[in-house]
């Protein structure tokens, strides 16, 4: 199936991305392109919509994802002829088309340079400070990175996105506890974004921060240096969390391969089941109730390797790095069992 348009950018595979910048100067053909910011013009053009200038975000993210500098500059002219170069979304736009062109440390370092100059008359800007603070990850600044995000989290502390971004900058570093933390906030700012389609894999939000969650915990209960009782917080944790994951969408392949991480890892080496006290929301289940969560995500796994490679209607949303990853793993399993 093609690619939507107005489907978000950052959701689509590498591939999907490519296919709908090679549409981009079809799509362009047709849309129209004397678009005026003055209201009289407006008035003796046609009617615009919401989806117009989505399409253009929308390819103008695709195109810098491909290459395809011409594209993106064609998109951005356009947006920039309707809304004008003072607009902040417009700001970000142009910054980041820079960003891709730029060859070396040196560019990049004048338009992070372009950046604080626009907060030092606009320190609001919301859409700029975000991008100077991707720029500096991207510059290895990353305590300078942290610094913006948790200023930028003081100023507006219901920015998701922004709580998404510090947890993976802790987690890369190895700050689990403060990752962990960062992706709870995400989950309390948007509870209910979870409705998903069946036999579908989800791309929802909250889906992805509960599978995200179990993973971190996984990481931390496999980081050098914790005890015992630690990991066996973290893995009852991340049990937890992909369960979770798997009950909000049933054929969700990220979450069953977690399951299957972890389940694994408990029966090999076995803790001491307890009941739940004041310090832990959940205790590790008996060893039976592992090794039944253990056979069905095996069950599911095999499953969606199966059709999903097969193409079989309703089961294509699959990325094939994932399906290899969880053929990986099973094969990896099996092996085990025969040695």
């Amino acid at each position: 199936m093609a690619p939507s348009i107005l489907h978000p950018p950052s959701h689509l595979s590498p591939a999907q991305a490519l296919e709908l910048s090679q549409r981009a100067p079809h799509i362009l053909q047709k849309s129209p392109s004397n678009i005026s910011s003055s209201p009289v013009a407006s008035l003796f053009s046609a009617p615009e919509s919401t989806q117009l200038w989505m399409t253009y975000e929308n390819l103008l993210m695709s195109c810098l994802r491909t290459g395809d500098e011409q594209g993106a500059h064609e998109c951005l002219q356009r947006l920039v002829k309707r809304f004008g170069t003072d607009n902040e979304r417009i700001m970000a736009f142009t910054g980041l088309v820079k960003e891709a062109e730029a060859t070396n440390n040196a560019e990049l370092e004048t338009i992070l340079k372009g950046y604080e100059a626009v907060l030092a008359e606009n320190n609001t800007n919301i859409p700029i400070i975000k991008r100077r603070i991707t720029l500096l990850r991207s510059l290895g600044r990353t305590a300078d990175a942290v610094t913006g995000l948790t200023g930028l989290l003081d100023f507006c502390p219901v920015d998701a996105e922004s709580w998404s971004e510090l947890a993976d900058i802790y987690a890369s570093q190895g700050l689990y506890q403060q990752a962990i933390f960062s992706l709870e906030e995400v989950l309390v700012l948007a509870p209910n974004a979870w409705n998903v389609s069946s036999r579908r894999p989800a791309k929802t939000l909250m889906l992805q921060i509960h599978a995200r969650i179990g993973e971190v915990e996984y990481m931390a209960a496999t980081a050098s240096g914790a005890d015992e009782n630690a990991v066996r917080k973290y893995l009852a944790e991340s049990l937890k969390r992909f369960c979770r994951s798997i009950e909000l969408c049933d054929d969700y392949l990220r979450g069953y391969y977690g399951l299957k991480l972890v389940t694994s890892r408990l029966l090999k080496e076995p803790f001491k089941t307890s009941k739940p006290n004041d310090l832990e929301d959940f205790a590790l289940p008996p060893k039976a109730t592992i090794e039944k969560l253990s056979e069905k995500a095996t069950e599911k796994l095999s499953e969606i390797v199966r059709r999903g490679s097969s193409r079989e209607r309703g089961w294509c949303g699959y990325e094939e790095s994932e399906l290899a990853a969880a053929r990986k793993l099973l094969a990896d399993e099996s092996a085990a069992i025969v040695r």
